[in-house]
């Protein structure tokens, strides 16, 4: 007897401290946004705590909780296993939840769902009562994907260098016609220079008579450069609270600090 007495002492005393532990928050609005109620024991209806048929997301602290749609424990019901729940609607239990309990994990529900356990996927939104802190953000990098290869064609014009030897010949005889030609302007000195330079000028037309001078064409050239791929896939923060350096991926650049709970955990 005095056996039977000690071990139902104890499971009870198990059970007690289970719910001590354990706390779910659920709030009215998706993403954690509106009225929130915690608890860390069972509620049988949740139309005593004024919260029935309001939860739209759910933030499980600790332990694992059964939720169910119809007061004491009735109708559809799911486990939620520890961390974050932005939107109930996935569940099928988006404004229907009416009574909750922590959930033996030792004990088979009739009414559990035959899926497996619900898997958190958010875990920095600020708890209700939680106090939060701004920590300077120190760097911030933007992270993007593989870089691409990105190639095209465009197109160039190129140009030839004249062909062939000079005209001797033809040089000569420019020479000889250009000067006599400057001979003509001028008088005194100003003809002297006149006369130079339609020797040169002349001289060097008559170089590049019947001379290939060269010519221009057009081509298409492939050019190619390396860049990034698309915009920033994340962001890396690095930012230090209490003297400690953390880091944290975000999927938006943040301001000048960050919010983090007093283990330095960042908090939207």
């Amino acid at each position: 007897m005095r056996w039977k007495l000690e071990s139902a002492v104890g499971a009870a005393a198990l059970v007690l401290a289970t719910q001590a532990v354990a706390q779910v928050t659920f709030y009215e609005g998706e993403g954690f946004r509106g009225r929130a109620f915690t608890t860390n024991q069972q509620v049988a209806d949740f139309d005593r705590v004024g919260f029935n048929d309001r939860a739209s997301s759910a933030v499980v602290e600790r332990g694992s909780w059964e939720a169910c749609e119809d007061a004491r424990f009735g109708g559809r019901c799911v486990v939620l296993r520890p961390g974050s729940y932005d939107s109930l609607s996935g569940l099928g239990m988006a404004k229907r939840i009416s009574s909750v309990r922590p959930a033996d994990a030792r004990k088979r529900y009739d009414n559990e769902i035959a899926a497996p356990l619900a898997a958190p996927n958010y875990e920095y939104r600020q708890r209700p009562n939680e106090r939060v802190f701004d920590a300077p953000v120190t760097a911030v990098h933007a992270v993007v994907g593989p870089a691409e290869n990105r190639c095209w064609v465009e197109r160039e014009q190129v140009r030839e260098p004249a062909r062939g030897e000079p005209n001797v010949g033809g040089a000569i005889l420019g020479g000889i016609i250009g000067g006599v030609l400057g001979h003509q302007i001028g008088s005194g000195r100003g003809q002297d220079v006149a006369t130079a330079g339609g020797a040169i000028a002349g001289a060097a037309i008559g170089a590049n008579a019947g001379r290939d001078s060269g010519g221009g064409y057009g081509r298409d050239v492939r050019r190619c450069e390396t860049a990034a791929s698309g915009p920033p896939e994340y962001w890396d923060v690095t930012y230090t609270f209490r003297g400690v350096e953390h880091h944290v991926q975000m999927s938006a650049p943040p301001g000048r600090t960050i919010a983090v709970n007093q283990k330095g955990e960042p908090r939207q």
